[in-house]
């Protein structure tokens, strides 16, 4: 079949290669029940195109190799570390950082020095990890987005901003219950979509205003400093790299998962400017992941994420990567997918209510149609709607939901090609066309926090098997 868009060129080319398995919708059936209709229980094996997320699952350069051999495994002050350092200072600028071991540790570091019972931090939209190191400590994650952010249609270019109006109502109203304020970029859970540095900048200011403290959630910092550079006309001159200082210099730390836009397999960083809480945060990890030149991690990996952060903001992969994006999420649409637009840096979201609007979110239709994404295709995505964002607030002691119910194709940074991706559409496209036979879903057993990484689940309908 000919399509409609031509995919973006590729500016590396193939230098090894990882085999794919191949299996039968049988074969899917079977390891999807042994999983408990979880995608997150498959055995990769069972995959023919993994989506479930871009964080570690990209293709390292030849260069970051090298830097894996040429890692210093020196327990304390190793010349990888001395690297790491360099480029942290290049392109983040903060007083302080520790490494950890991902971006999640960052983010219990932080919360454990700064968060007590009954506190509020409020963010654009936390996502899992955020949400849940809140919650664990007995306080409330308040998502305070903009409106456009629920419309998959609505073409805003920065869908991921911060309402201000109500981020300053918030803050006036709640100010002595927060301990720090956040915003995340790219917006994942909205659907990767990016902030503008002009709603940083009110961020920024309305911060100052209160005396609150501002911690970027920085995972995709450079993605958003690209989608910056393409659709906030005044910095369109400007390089992602400095963007990204500009950025950096209006918040006073960040979490950073080094999974994403350092391109490595594994590493995170906590950036900070306060002395007094970069003492605690120190002896945190010093306690709970390693000593502060390593922060729980192997000197390779040091070093290999010392090159992704150089790597990471070169234009040309940049442009590439939001590219193909855009590519996944056009063909899609073409071919009547319901989709969030605009496209954002890392993934596609395919608007699971829309497809199946008789599937109440209480039965969980992203969930649904994920596994029917991997019985159809061996496409693993990942559910970003009521399973994995709802909560009892302990605030208020209601349950938070989504405003979306969204699957979410993570594309792996330099993985995959046209073909993989054409599968991917084929794939979606033959669940669209059977939508009606699709049911809900019934969670049978989870645990109280991040409840989609280990949840059983099973279908309402036995009778329905499978479509």
């Amino acid at each position: 079949m000919g399509r409609g868009n031509q995919h973006p060129f590729e500016p590396f080319r193939i230098k090894m290669v990882e085999h794919i398995s191949l299996t039968t919708r049988e074969e899917r059936q079977e390891a999807i029940e042994k999983a408990g209709f979880n995608l997150f229980n498959l055995p990769a094996d069972k995959v023919m195109i993994d989506m479930l997320t871009d964080s570690g699952t990209g293709a390292m350069s030849d260069e970051q190799w090298a830097s894996l051999m040429r890692g210093d495994e020196s327990y304390a002050g190793s010349r990888s570390s001395q690297r790491l350092k360099e480029s942290v200072n290049r392109i983040f600028g903060f007083k302080h950082y520790l490494p950890t071991h991902q971006g999640r540790a960052a983010e219990g570091i932080l919360a454990t020095c700064l968060l007590k019972k009954g506190d509020l931090v409020p963010s654009n939209t936390h996502f899992d990890t955020t949400a849940a190191n809140i919650l664990a400590r007995g306080g409330t994650p308040t998502n305070l987005v903009v409106e456009a952010s629920a419309d998959p249609n609505d073409l805003s270019p920065f869908k991921g901003n911060i309402d201000i109006d109500r981020f300053h109502q918030f803050l006036e109203e709640y100010h002595e219950r927060v301990p720090f304020c956040m915003v995340t970029v790219t917006n994942n859970a909205g659907g990767g979509q990016p902030v503008s540095l002009a709603n940083i900048e009110s961020i920024h200011n309305i911060c100052q205003e209160y005396n609150k403290p501002l911690f970027i959630d920085a995972c995709r910092y450079a993605e958003n400093a690209w989608f910056i550079k393409q659709r906030e006309p005044e910095y369109e001159d400007w390089t992602v790299e400095s963007i990204a200082h500009r950025m950096f210099s209006l918040a006073d730390g960040a979490t950073f998962s080094a999974k994403k836009d350092a391109i490595v397999n594994i590493g995170g960083l906590l950036l900070m400017n306060d002395d007094k809480l970069y003492e605690n945060a120190k002896n945190e990890l010093i306690m709970r992941e390693g000593f502060p030149s390593y922060g729980g991690l192997a000197g390779r990996d040091i070093d290999a994420m010392a090159t992704g952060l150089i790597e990471g903001i070169d234009e040309g992969y940049l442009s590439y990567r939001a590219s193909q994006v855009k590519w996944l999420h056009d063909e899609l649409k073409d071919r009547g997918v319901p989709v969030l637009s605009p496209p954002g840096g890392h993934a596609v979201y395919i608007d699971a209510g829309a497809i199946l609007p008789h599937v109440p979110a209480s039965e969980f239709p992203a969930q649904s149609l994920s596994i029917e994404m991997y019985l159809e295709g061996g496409v693993r995505s990942v559910e970003i709607g009521s399973v994995m964002m709802s909560f009892i607030s302990p605030d208020t002691g209601e349950l938070v939901t989504p405003p979306l119910e969204l699957i979410r194709l993570a594309i792996p940074r330099r993985t995959y090609t046209e073909s993989h991706l054409c599968h991917v559409v084929d794939t979606a496209v033959a669940i669209v066309e059977r939508a009606e036979l699709i049911g809900g879903m019934q969670i049978i057993e989870a645990p109280e926090f991040l409840r989609h990484f280990s949840a059983r689940f099973d279908w309402l309908n036995r009778t329905q098997t499978f479509c």
